[in-house]
């Protein structure tokens, strides 16, 4: 279970406090009493969590359909906007089928277009009707759901939603329309009209449809970013395209997790052939970092909304970088070194080398990182060093020197650091402790 807490800084009258004072030589062996005092300073409380770069969001389109990738009209790294056209892919099924249904509208009755059957004839034209308007809307949700374009897709869908409900609407004005004729009350001509009118609707919304479908094949930037072609490139103990962006929980676009080809600038070469759903293009946007903390969940309590943290990357030895929290999970996971974590998220500022202040490389999505999390600060507080907290019938005690004599004192501790902690009450500042050998002292016993 990886949980740390990082070494408290004291500073006391303005000088850096490194060690504590000692009453003994050097010489001592390292299990000799050891004497400092307590000070005081600010102590900050730090929270060490694994954690990695994460990107705004990224998105990766797909072929709606099977076919050819007939451009590709970008080139790895390119930065792009919102909008732009990234590839276009040809597809002889959809424009088949958006031919059909061209050719279904123009032979589309516009009036009386009902033989003279009577009632009977009726009744299957409306039927035959209605099973091409389900035919055509079941092929349009087909199509759509191939897409991983978020908005492009709920577009589609909604056009399809919309048009079911307008055909609805006009088959059953076609039924009333059939039942007046039955008992008499509204000629046949006039039912007939209703029914050309729901056919006329029908072939003008299976076009409609299929014609968006085939627009859906000219691949469009969702956001603005940096292209990678392909999918996102992924090693074999790699994580998901989940890990790498700051989704909050969101799901990510089905398809986006198919791995594109190692060595190769595209998954999918101008004129090659392309299965529905196969990844042509993924866009990052990397305009905000943010980052993906593990927090255990002995610590995660203390991890609120706004707390400061420092942050160094494995890809950026030396340099450190600044980020704020924004956000911490309700629900836990399963850390892969055992035990319960919870997820903090993070907005990444900008880094530097503190020994020249030089600013620092911008970071990638994915790199990994440790997070250092300030979750609690005590400001002219009385401070001992963690050693000389000791428990004495599960109490925490510390042993202090008066009147030349040592004596165990009850103490409350407030802010907690590795080596330094805050003593809110039971000792005060300038006051001897042992930091050390506190198992050889009685109490009583003459201090040196």
């Amino acid at each position: 279970m990886y949980r740390s807490r990082s070494r408290a800084v004291i500073i006391a009258a303005g000088v850096l406090v490194l060690a504590p004072l000692t009453a003994v030589s050097c010489d001592e062996p390292a299990t000799a009493v050891r004497l400092g005092s307590a000070q005081l300073g600010t102590v900050d409380e730090i929270v060490e969590a694994p954690g990695s770069v994460t990107a705004r969001t990224a998105a990766t389109l797909t072929a709606p359909a099977a076919g050819t990738l007939r451009e590709l009209q970008v080139e790895p790294g390119q930065q792009v906007r919102k909008g732009d056209v990234l590839a276009v892919i040809d597809s002889p099924e959809l424009r088949r089928r958006r031919d059909a249904a061209q050719e279904a509208l123009d032979r589309a009755p516009s009036g009386g277009g009902v033989g003279a059957g009577g009632t009977a004839e009726f009744a299957a034209v409306r039927e035959r009707t209605d099973a091409q308007a389900a035919e055509a809307f079941q092929q349009a949700r087909t199509a759509a759901g191939r897409i991983t374009d978020p908005q492009v897709k709920a577009a589609l869908l909604h056009q399809v939603d919309a048009a079911e409900k307008q055909y609805q609407t006009a088959s059953a004005a076609s039924a009333a329309a059939l039942r007046s004729v039955q008992r008499g009350v509204a000629s046949l001509s006039r039912a007939m009209n209703s029914l050309s009118s729901a056919q006329r609707l029908q072939a003008e919304q299976a076009f409609d449809l299929a014609d968006a479908a085939v627009d859906a094949l000219t691949l469009k930037a969702p956001v603005s970013g940096v292209v990678q072609l392909g999918g996102p490139a992924q090693s074999g103990g790699g994580g998901s395209l989940a890990d790498l962006l700051d989704t909050g929980g969101q799901s990510v676009p089905s398809g986006a997790g198919v791995t594109g080809l190692s060595g190769v600038d595209a998954a999918v070469p101008e004129g090659g052939y392309v299965a529905a759903g196969t990844p042509v293009v993924t866009v990052v946007d990397t305009g905000r970092l943010g980052l993906s903390a593990e927090v255990d969940e002995t610590d995660v309590l203390l991890v609120e909304e706004g707390v400061a943290a420092d942050i160094e990357l494995d890809a950026a030895p030396g340099a450190t970088y600044r980020a704020t929290v924004k956000a911490v999970d309700l629900l836990p996971t399963t850390s892969a070194r055992g035990g319960v974590s919870y997820q903090v998220r993070l907005e990444l500022g900008d880094g530097d080398y503190p020994d020249s202040g030089e600013p620092a490389p911008t970071p990638r999505p994915g790199m990994s990182a440790v997070i250092r999390l300030k979750v609690r600060q005590a400001a002219g507080a009385v401070t001992v060093p963690a050693s000389a907290v000791v428990s004495t019938g599960g109490r925490d005690t510390v042993w202090t020197v008066r009147d030349g004599r040592y004596q165990a004192v009850p103490v409350r501790l407030g802010v907690q650091g590795e080596e330094t902690v805050q003593v809110v009450s039971g000792v005060t500042a300038g006051e001897p402790v042992v930091v050390a050998g506190a198992d050889q002292v009685s109490a009583g016993e003459k201090a040196p």
